[in-house]
């Protein structure tokens, strides 16, 4: 069994735990009394690095990385993610850290508030903001949503450095084919049931955007009421939510290795946020949306109320596949064959946000 590296973020702190030889160990946190809205595990180096957003009341965001598992962090000297003064807004939050794959080296993204792209070229030292999507015609008219107005996804293509989706709360999907010089919304077949039009261009409240492993063509999104398929990159989208007992929620990944592999974690509805039914499950298809299973093995089996945020569940890189999540009772479970069955590693935590994943 491959060791791990697990990394959950929280309202008060970022947890580390490390799985060798099957046995899992938990310490943290660090960063006490920060929320850590998002984390970043990079593996293209020699050594893997963690990078972690912080969010302190007292001084503000701010982006830490770590080269030794997190025995030690440092923080640039200047603030790593700034809004130059023209744009006439500052930081409030990085609600994404997403390192590119082998096509990009050195190349990691921050997604924040308010509504940018921001990239790195070292490795997530020091970033500049992605202009054009800053920039597009219709950014004026994004609406925040219930978390606050956040570029909160970064999909990368491993074919093309070049072509990189993202998910903006509450604008939609956005695409990019050359590099971040131009970008186009990618909403088409995606519902806003919020708004007397209901398949508008723009202006979806995607939740979660997650790319297929072998068909990088397909994408999975979990919407505020929806779960959609593309087979064409983001071009259009097919409603893939039939055979669960809600198509409302916020999280969604894939497996690392095999195609049409998909996990989700549904909500009771957007009045009501709680596991659907109250039962603690995660769903997995293995054909694409075609049909849904429950997996809970080892999960509460008592109702159960702890919503899992967008980026708090997650898969790694192990083979077989592991598979984790937090939800805001402090709860994080894991699985070790793939979502078949499950062990709780902690409990009372602070309310998790974020949760990633990979062999290290």
């Amino acid at each position: 069994m491959q060791d791990v590296l697990l990394a959950v973020g929280t309202r008060k702190g970022l947890f580390l735990g490390r799985r060798r030889g099957g046995a899992w160990e938990l310490d943290g946190p660090h960063f006490k009394a920060q929320a850590v809205y998002s984390v970043g595990i990079d593996v293209r180096g020699a050594a893997p690095r963690v990078l972690a957003g912080g969010d302190s009341a007292h001084w503000g965001p701010s982006v830490f990385h770590s080269d030794d598992l997190g025995a030690t962090w440092q923080e640039p000297r200047r603030q790593p993610v700034t809004y130059p003064k023209d744009t006439g807004t500052s930081l409030e939050r990085v609600w994404q850290l997403q390192p590119a794959g082998a096509e990009a080296p050195g190349v990691v993204y921050a997604g924040t508030e308010p509504g940018g792209l921001f990239r790195s070229e070292d490795g997530g030292e020091t970033f500049e903001l992605v202009r054009p999507l800053w920039e597009h015609p219709t950014r004026e008219r994004w609406e925040p949503g219930g978390g606050g107005l956040a570029v909160h996804t970064v999909v990368t293509d491993p074919r093309d450095a070049g072509s990189v989706t993202v998910a903006v709360s509450a604008g939609g999907v956005y695409r990019t084919a050359d590099g971040g010089a131009s970008w186009a919304p990618s909403n088409s077949g995606v519902q806003v049931v919020f708004q007397p039009e209901k398949y508008p261009e723009f202006g979806q409240c995607v939740h979660k955007v997650a790319r297929d492993a072998v068909d990088p063509d397909r994408l999975y999104l979990q919407n505020h009421w929806g779960v959609y398929r593309s087979d064409d990159a983001g071009a259009t989208w097919t409603d893939i939510g039939a055979g669960l007992p809600s198509d409302f929620g916020f999280a969604v990944d894939t497996h690392p290795t095999r195609g049409g592999t998909a996990y989700l974690f549904p909500i009771t509805a957007d009045v009501d946020r709680v596991p659907a039914e109250n039962h603690c499950r995660v769903y997995r298809t293995e054909d694409a949306g075609a049909t849904w299973e429950p997996l809970s093995a080892g999960l509460p089996q008592e109702d159960h109320y702890g919503t899992v945020l967008r980026d708090a569940l997650r898969t790694d890189d192990s083979d077989p596949a592991g598979v984790y999540f937090g939800n805001r009772n402090g709860e994080v479970f894991a699985s070790a064959d793939e979502g078949e069955s499950w062990t709780q590693l902690a409990a009372h935590l602070p309310d998790v946000l974020c949760v990633r994943a990979a062999a290290v």
